[in-house]
């Protein structure tokens, strides 16, 4: 079995977003809780604007959820970054346990996952889940620095700018806490719960194109997918949303055809983050990727659809691709892996 079910249905009480100009042009943008006027939000490198949108991102959602630091038990975080300098650097802001995890753009939901896992033993009461990534510094480590003013093909996507961070707690603890989250009326007690997680394989389909991260993670999306169907059992209707990480234009054509093949229609339900996070008429070719594309899109836009109860039951399938560029520059094909979490309004 890939499926948990978190029995004590901890809580998602609040989050906290920000991102950058590109990103909240589109339909995210006003659920955002900081837009960046620029990407460099004040800093003398792209790496240290990432840590810095990282570390925003955890305090705005220890903020929303009423909490202060010192309430915290652990801070769950990664990024794409070597070594996740973005969440080691980020987590010096905070006396608090850290614990690093990385799953590439699937970290959001890997991250969630195992907060929920811990707080659902009993381990720890309030946990923050985080991730975030930034278009000059995943261009600069994993294809070419912007200054070479390199072609971009159409197959790939623009790394999302953005960071994004969960505040989940027990149910116990969540009846005392206040979500002043922006454009939030309800209490915490009515706050989404995570009930399932689905823990991923990795799955190589042998796509070798690093700038073809669709293709290369769909498959690891199905198979997810697929997965947490048979092991929860249930059907696609049972889900308001089936929300995939950032597989982009093509990537969700891909995950279409693959589930379709195996007898699971998807379609009427399932949304991409990377295909809605930045304006259709912006010259983005697929859409977004990387870690902050879902961790923005669901910690804004879709958590505060759940909080209105616009929907009520969402699959959130963050999807990653396992590379790097040693490995790129030694042929290797691109392993890749879907992690997913059942969030519901119950």
């Amino acid at each position: 079995m890939q499926t948990i079910r978190f029995k004590n249905m901890p809580k998602i009480v609040a989050t906290g977003t920000i991102a950058g100009p590109k990103e909240c042009a589109g339909v995210v943008g006003k659920y955002v809780d900081k837009t960046l006027s620029d990407d460099t939000f004040g800093e003398s490198t792209y790496e240290k604007a990432e840590c810095k949108m990282l570390s925003y991102a955890i305090s705005q959602t220890i903020e929303n959820a009423g909490k202060r630091e010192t309430d915290v038990d652990l801070l769950v975080s990664g990024d794409l970054l070597n070594q996740i300098i973005s969440a080691s650097f980020a987590a010096r802001d905070f006396e608090t346990p850290f614990l690093g995890v990385y799953s590439a753009c699937s970290t959001m939901t890997e991250s969630m996952a195992v907060a929920a896992a811990l707080v659902n033993a009993g381990y720890y009461k309030n946990v923050v889940a985080a991730t975030g990534s930034h278009f000059a510094s995943a261009e600069r480590q994993y294809r070419y620095p912007l200054e070479l003013g390199n072609t971009r093909p159409p197959q790939s996507q623009w790394t999302v700018t953005g960071a994004g961070g969960a505040f989940i707690t027990s149910a116990n603890e969540e009846n005392r806490v206040k979500n002043t989250q922006k454009n939030a009326e309800k209490d915490a007690e009515n706050a989404p719960a995570i009930t399932f997680a689905t823990f991923g394989r990795v799955v190589d389909f042998g796509i070798t194109d690093v700038n073809n991260m669709g293709a290369a993670m769909a498959p690891a999306a199905a198979h997810t997918i697929l997965t947490h169907l048979r092991e929860t059992g249930r059907s696609v209707s049972d889900y308001d949303l089936i929300l995939t990480g950032d597989l982009g234009a093509l990537g969700s054509r891909i995950l279409k055809d693959l589930t379709w093949e195996k007898g699971v229609d998807i379609q009427p339900n399932h949304v991409d983050c990377g295909e809605i996070v930045y304006n259709v008429l912006e010259d983005e070719f697929q859409g977004g990727s990387g870690a902050g594309c879902s961790a923005v899109v669901f910690n804004a836009y879709i958590y505060q659809k759940l909080q209105k109860r616009e929907i009520n039951r969402v699959l959130f399938a963050a999807t990653g691709a396992l590379l790097s560029t040693v490995s790129s520059a030694q042929g290797e094909s691109i392993p890749c892996i879907c992690h997913a979490i059942s969030i519901e309004n119950v």
